[in-house]
């Protein structure tokens, strides 16, 4: 046989190698990153309907406020002109209740009372003021009848609650709301013969949208995205505040542009509740995860609904992928160099028949707290704190059974499932944090590897179970003589290592493991038997035996099996002669 091919054939099985490696981990990454996109995707859309639900019940507490308002008597005889002798008190009272209600409300700018007549004049006013509301003077009261929320309201029956489309307030006189996003909510106010009279005027509510945004939006996260557009999916709220109320400044800026997939959305006039996730574009966080949902306003006239989207920066969610994909990336190479290396040591020891030769390639294998609420009240405003109240229970009870799940899977991937200590990996991890404790305090730490004798002695003659029995006597009894800020971790088999993250003198922790080995060798009971064990014990100290984790074990390990190849059961430090 000739090496040509005998290196020809290393040299397929190194790329061979290569290619597995390389196929695994990138199918690994590739699959971390689709499930990560469809967590956060799925988080995105259950936000973005909590939120818009929100929305819609901020907008009907809101028209019922107003309705109650118009549909109050006093309403109708501030109205009502005339010779009514007790109208200025009526409008005084009125203005109370108004007054009452802005402080209640803090994204309300102004109440309104606006007759029919007189081009639309308000009679009653209360707008907000540096924050207070004030009471807005006889003199100062404007014409309002040209405005669709005064004419179009004035058309509706009883009952009936006008909203209109959010715009930028342009009307002089408004104060606080001036040149601020606005929505506009009217009710008609009729006088005693209800519908079958005209309507003396409407009572108007000026909302800040903005105000009404920062309540319910007050607890996302900071590099969560929020957009709001109207029907025909023009941006009320973009992140970048230049495109929100573009067509208010005779520019265009809609959210099926931004993320064509929403163009369902803004065709949807069903009436129904529409929601979607994409991926789309944004100028600022660049590529981004956005899940929009689209809520009609069932009930109000003029209102064509809204269309709510969050997005979240596929880079934030994509984070933990980045450094699985730098791990998987030094796994592979390192695989593949592995790989390459043996398979042209194998080519280079190839010398055997062709039938040997195809004997070993056949056997080399890669496989081988929440705010008081005021819920006694019998109003409306105690109907809305109950329905908070209840809403933060639905979601407290949905985060606590998260992290309840979350809780155990974190468990489950950190500890042992037969002893319930510490695992490997998490052993590992504690390891690197006394670590870096010990580097950045120049402080010290010890390990202690225990290894139980006649372990497999007592597996042979009374069965796995006995030695589960065993497993976990150790374990309770390795933990009952250890502190709380020690770490007790069962690395596999009857290996048992402990984490002792305080500096200790070599005679204390000399003591501490031969008490370790005398509570080891007490006799275990299992089913009537007394099983007999006893333990080897190698110690490593940081910094004194190594400075990194691999270091340290394999030096623990090393005096552990030192220590199992004395005449008797020893406990050995790194560095020492069994029996010392």
């Amino acid at each position: 046989m000739k090496f040509g091919i005998l290196y020809r054939v290393g040299l397929a099985l190194a790329l061979t190698g290569v290619l597995a490696s390389g196929l695994t981990g990138y199918y690994g990454y590739v699959e971390s990153r689709k499930l990560l996109t469809a967590a956060a995707e799925q988080r995105l859309r259950i936000a973005a309907g909590v939120l818009n639900r929100q929305l819609t019940k901020s907008l009907e507490n809101t028209a019922r406020d107003i309705k109650v308002l118009a549909g109050h008597p006093q309403a109708a005889r501030v109205l009502g002109g005339g010779d009514d002798p007790f109208q200025a008190l009526v409008a005084r009272n009125s203005a109370l209740l108004f007054e009452g209600l802005l402080r209640q409300h803090p994204e309300y700018l102004q109440l309104r009372l606006i007759g029919a007549t007189d081009h639309g004049r308000e009679r009653l006013r209360v707008d907000r003021v540096d924050g207070l509301p004030v009471r807005i003077d006889a003199a100062d009261l404007q014409e309002k009848g040209h405005y669709p929320y005064v004419f179009e309201t004035l058309a509706l029956p009883a009952g009936a609650v006008y909203l209109s489309k959010a715009s930028i307030n342009h009307e002089t006189g408004s104060n606080t709301g001036l040149q601020q996003p606005t929505l506009y909510m009217a009710a008609p106010v009729y006088g005693g013969d209800g519908e079958r009279g005209e309507a003396l005027g409407v009572m108007v509510v000026n909302v800040d949208l903005r105000g009404l945004f920062r309540q319910i939006t007050r607890d996302l996260p900071a590099e969560v995205g929020l957009y709001l557009a109207n029907g025909a999916g023009e941006f009320l709220i973009h992140p970048d505040p230049a495109k929100a109320f573009s067509f208010d400044r005779g520019r265009e800026a809609l959210v099926q542009d931004e993320f064509p997939a929403t163009a369902a959305l803004t065709g949807a006039g069903d009436g129904a509740s529409h929601e979607l996730v994409t991926i789309g574009r944004d100028a600022a966080a660049g590529n981004v995860i956005a899940a929009f949902a689209r809520q009609p306003a069932p009930g109000f006239r003029g209102a064509d609904g809204f269309i709510l989207g969050l997005s979240l920066p596929l880079r934030t969610a994509l984070a933990d992928s980045e450094q699985l994909g730098r791990t998987t990336l030094h796994i592979v190479i390192g695989f593949s160099l592995l790989a390459s290396l043996l398979a042209f040591l194998l080519a280079r020891a190839l010398t055997r028949p062709l039938n040997d030769m195809v004997a070993a390639v056949r056997a080399f294998s890669p496989g081988a707290r929440p705010a008081r609420l005021p819920h006694a009240r019998r109003d409306e405003i105690g109907v809305l704190a109950r329905s908070i109240a209840d809403m933060q229970h639905q979601i407290g009870t949905h985060v606590q059974e998260l992290t309840q799940k979350q809780q155990a899977l974190d468990r489950l991937a950190g500890h042992d499932s037969l002893t319930g200590l510490p695992n490997r990996r998490q052993f590992l991890e504690r390891l690197e944090q006394a670590l870096a404790r010990a580097r950045r305090h120049t402080g010290g730490f010890a390990l202690l590897f225990v290894d139980l004798n006649r372990f497999k002695d007592v597996n042979d003659r009374h069965g796995h179970a006995a030695g589960d029995t065993v497993l976990c006597a150790v374990a309770r009894r390795l933990t009952d003589r250890m502190r709380e800020t020690d770490t007790v971790a069962r690395l596999g088999g009857d290996e048992f290592v402990i984490l002792l993250d305080a500096a200790h003198d070599d005679a204390a922790l000399a003591r501490l493991a031969h008490d370790l080995r005398h509570a080891l060798q007490q006799p275990i009971d299992h089913h009537g038997r007394h099983l007999h064990i006893g333990a080897s014990v190698g110690i490593s100290r940081h910094p004194r035996d190594g400075d990194d984790a691999n270091a340290l074990i394999a030096a623990a390990d090393t005096a552990m099996y030192r220590a199992k190849s004395g005449a008797d059961e020893y406990v050995c430090f790194a560095g020492q002669a069994a029996g010392a």
